[in-house]
């Protein structure tokens, strides 16, 4: 249902999300306004429809970054010699040393709000978890039987790393990716809540949270609302990423 409102919004909420009504401002969620309305009188349900495409691409930007940021730092400390390996190993020890918000935020404000900016924020924010997780899994491949035995038999060292370490350990990535999904829109989500995302009058979800928070005692809904259905995008996210994680460990 996320996929198809991303991709034809228009299927399941035909309206505008711009579209004003100034004589149903505020109105509590109902038989004609399914999520109530804005303080303009627009449809919420039709606005958090649309603003499905704008918070996935977001998230996904966010997790492609994250991921990539993470191979890269992972794969430096892990497969390259002392020098280099030590410059990623204390680039993720640095980045790690900050917690996830504080160092978007700094980035965000280096860089201004905007969504490009936001999916950077998020992206270099929440690498240095998966950076470990991949480092992890590199060593690990490093130094199996199959590694040993494809070293034995006078394969080169490149051909080695990208032919068996990268595979076999950059595998379980996908479901990772998948999860990360979800974890990327909540956090693009809380910096819009601090006015630090996409700016109103966008229906982007974290645009909408940032834009209700006014209105958090005498229409709740406006927060509620887009709350709920970023914690179940996150919730489907996680889920069906740790499905695909198992069936890429146990093959069923």
């Amino acid at each position: 249902m996320f996929a198809l409102a991303a991709v034809a919004p228009g299927l399941l909420a035909p309206g505008s999300p711009e579209s004003l009504d100034l004589g149903a401002t505020l109105q509590a969620p109902s038989a004609a306004h399914w999520f109530g309305t804005d303080e303009l009188g627009r449809d919420l349900y039709t606005r958090v429809v649309h603003g499905t495409g704008l918070s996935l691409l977001i998230g996904l930007g966010a997790a492609a970054v994250s991921l990539t940021l993470a191979v890269l730092l992972a794969a430096a400390s892990a497969l390259t010699g002392r020098i280099l390996s030590g410059a990623a190993d204390r680039t993720i020890e640095i980045l790690f040393a900050f917690p996830t918000l504080l160092l978007a935020l700094l980035l965000i404000a280096t860089l201004g709000p905007s969504p490009l900016s936001l999916v950077l924020a998020v992206g270099v924010g929440t690498a240095p978890g998966y950076a470990r997780i991949v480092r992890g899994q590199l060593l690990s491949a490093r130094s199996s039987g199959y590694v040993e035995a494809a070293t034995g038999l006078g394969h080169r060292r490149l051909r080695v790393v990208a032919a068996h370490i990268l595979p076999n350990a950059l595998r379980p990535l996908v479901g990772i990716f998948t999860m990360s999904i979800g974890q990327s829109i909540v956090w693009a989500s809380s910096l819009a809540f601090l006015g630090l995302g996409v700016a109103p009058p966008s229906p982007e979800w974290g645009a909408l949270l940032d834009a209700g928070r006014a209105y958090l005692t005498a229409a709740g809904w406006l927060v509620v609302v887009p709350g709920l259905v970023i914690a179940v995008l996150a919730l489907a996210a996680t889920t069906l990423g740790k499905h695909i994680q198992t069936r890429l460990e146990t093959g069923r």
